[in-house]
């Protein structure tokens, strides 16, 4: 049963709608948490929903990305929280813009936000859902997430923010194993 839900991404008004900022785009669109009132503590913007009778807390920490982890730790250690009740949703270059995938435990792939929580927990077992945003076709991998997403793919991604939103609810709901067989790869850009 996941209890806490970090979406990572950088403070400031000029990373609002970059690449490394999604998680907390796909936060916005989710209906359990739309109307909340978010606490300032942890270093970050917290707040909770019930689900199916239980408690989640999702949480924003607002020390950059690179220091997620100094967030993340304390949210988990005063409300009692395991590196398995744990789901980080993050970008991810390695995938598509349009598709996501949940991920359990392995490899960072360099993203320092889940580095800094995998150095403050002490364990890299927390689940991921990685929400792609695709690789730059020139330049630095650094300039491109940290770029804006451009006007021009403004409907594709509120189709894309929409629907990773619903991945998140469900696996809330059913499970990562479950929603990994029914999310993983699937190209939210190509439903009919």
């Amino acid at each position: 049963m996941i209890k806490l839900v970090v979406g990572v991404g950088n403070p400031g008004p000029e990373y609002e709608l970059t690449r490394h900022n999604i998680a907390w785009l796909v936060m916005s669109c989710m209906p359990s948490i739309e109307n909340n009132n978010w606490k300032n503590k942890f270093k970050g913007e917290y707040t909770d929903a019930t689900i199916d009778g239980e408690k989640v807390y999702f949480l924003k920490p607002m020390t950059y990305m690179n220091l997620s982890g100094e967030s993340t730790q304390p949210l988990m250690h005063f409300f009692k929280i395991k590196p398995s009740e744990l789901l980080v949703i993050h970008d991810e270059v390695d995938l598509p813009f349009g598709q996501i995938a949940f991920k359990t435990g392995g490899g960072l792939a360099g993203h320092n936000g889940l580095k800094s929580i995998a150095k403050c927990l002490g364990d890299q077992s927390f689940h991921r859902l990685r929400v792609g945003v695709g690789r730059p076709k020139h330049g630095s991998t650094a300039d491109w997430v940290l770029g804006k997403f451009p006007a021009e793919q403004d409907q594709e991604l509120g189709i894309v923010l929409e629907e990773t939103a619903k991945a998140v609810s469900f696996a809330l709901k059913s499970g990562i194993p479950k929603a990994s067989n029914k999310f993983n790869r699937k190209d939210f850009l190509k439903i009919d």
